[in-house]
């Protein structure tokens, strides 16, 4: 077997880990990187070791060994640095933890397990991290033919008790003698939609130390979309809400961002999720942007049943926000899908209104999550809804 010629030279002091052979007999497998080197012996694979690397280059180092982290994956919202030792104390302790099964499988399938260290160098921009909001109107409610009380009825009808548009405007014209089309009942929820959403934002008041979190899926013109929920674990209060067309960790941080902008400082937070990986590398990025203080702690349940200590202490909260999701899907079902993205945060909007500060929850005696004064007066649903419409205005 010849050496390998005419390809960049590894350095003389490199030997095969498996074989021993000579730098000769080594090459670069991984282009321009020179990250990994590949043996034409034995065929095995390893990566640069810091004694060859240029550590002078590196910002990242592993905090378990120190040695200088190489960039793995490059993404377009995040870019991966991964340790090449072999012998870190982090692979170590995750070889350990291995079960006989997972060690055998490990040794065929090595990709599959992620034992090195990695750090998440994320690019996200603060412009990117915004919560999804209704559009400007193009209805002014203050300008509408039709009084306070038919607003009231149209929004008490088509979100509290989940009537579609179409049998909202037939119950207003049978019932009550009040000629609206059904594009007039959409057109008014998206207008309240709008002033609901800030409505949301500044009443939800302070979290529970223990949140938990979840997404469920919507159509849209056909196509699943997601919403990201968060609801507190003692006040059942929706805490954040993002509509999106993916799962991946940018919506989820955005989420996590919102649902623990009111919790007070130096706040200890645990966020229960399912399995998802965005949320794990979401949190990962939100304690990174305060490394002083990381207050986020993260816990998940995996599947239906308890196979593991963590989901059997956690799934009591996880509980909770799968209930949510059933109630969200009764109030959107009649909808029947949505044609445009605006349609469905605007009912998502109206339904956490009603969720927070209208439902009445047997578990809190029959109250609603955020109870405001100025609504405890009022006994109709409908004038409930004009009043916090004039509470936004």
């Amino acid at each position: 077997m010849k050496p390998r010629l005419n390809t960049p030279q590894v350095p003389d002091q490199v030997v095969c880990l498996c074989c021993n052979a000579p730098h000769g007999y080594l090459y670069f497998n991984d282009g321009k990187k020179r990250s990994q080197i590949k043996c034409k012996v034995c065929g095995h694979l390893f990566q640069v070791q810091h004694r060859f690397r240029n550590g002078r280059k590196s910002k990242l180092f592993c905090p378990y060994c120190g040695l200088a982290l190489f960039r793995w994956k490059v993404q377009k919202e995040v870019t991966i640095h991964k340790c090449p030792n072999d012998n870190c104390p982090h692979r170590l302790q995750a070889i350990a933890k291995l079960n006989p099964a997972e060690k055998v499988l490990q040794k065929v399938r090595s990709s599959q397990f992620k034992l090195n260290y990695q750090y998440r160098e994320y690019h996200f921009k603060p412009a990117e991290l915004v919560h999804s909001a209704p559009e400007n109107p193009t209805v002014d409610l203050t300008k509408i033919h039709n009084s306070e009380n038919v607003l009231g009825l149209i929004l008490a009808f088509y979100v509290s008790f989940a009537v579609p548009a179409r049998k909202t405007a037939a119950i207003l014209r049978d019932v009550f003698n009040v000629k609206v089309s059904y594009q007039t009942v959409l057109n008014y929820a998206a207008a309240a939609a709008f002033y609901c959403h800030s409505f949301n934002l500044n009443h939800k008041g302070t979290i529970n130390d223990i949140s938990a979190g979840d997404e469920t899926y919507i159509k849209i013109l056909g196509k699943n979309h997601y919403v990201f929920f968060f609801i507190s674990s003692e006040s059942l209060k929706i805490t954040a809400y993002h509509v999106v067309d993916n799962r991946g960790t940018q919506p989820a941080v955005i989420a996590m961002l919102e649902a623990i902008r009111t919790a007070s400082p130096n706040q200890k937070i645990i966020l229960v999720t399912d399995g998802n990986p965005s949320y794990p590398a979401g949190i990962h990025f939100i304690n990174a942007m305060d490394k002083d203080n990381p207050n986020i702690q993260h816990h998940k349940v995996i599947g239906l049943q308890n196979l593991d200590t963590e989901s059997e202490q956690w799934r009591p909260f996880k509980q909770l926000i799968e209930r949510l999701n059933r109630t969200y899907k009764y109030h959107v079902r009649p909808a029947a899908g949505f044609n445009c993205l605006n349609g469905a945060i605007a009912l998502t909007t109206l339904f956490v209104t009603h969720y927070n500060f209208l439902r009445p929850h047997m578990s809190l005696d029959y109250k609603p999550p955020v109870q405001l004064p100025e609504l405890q007066m009022i006994s109709t649903i409908q004038g409930k809804w004009i009043k916090i419409l004039s509470l936004v205005a």
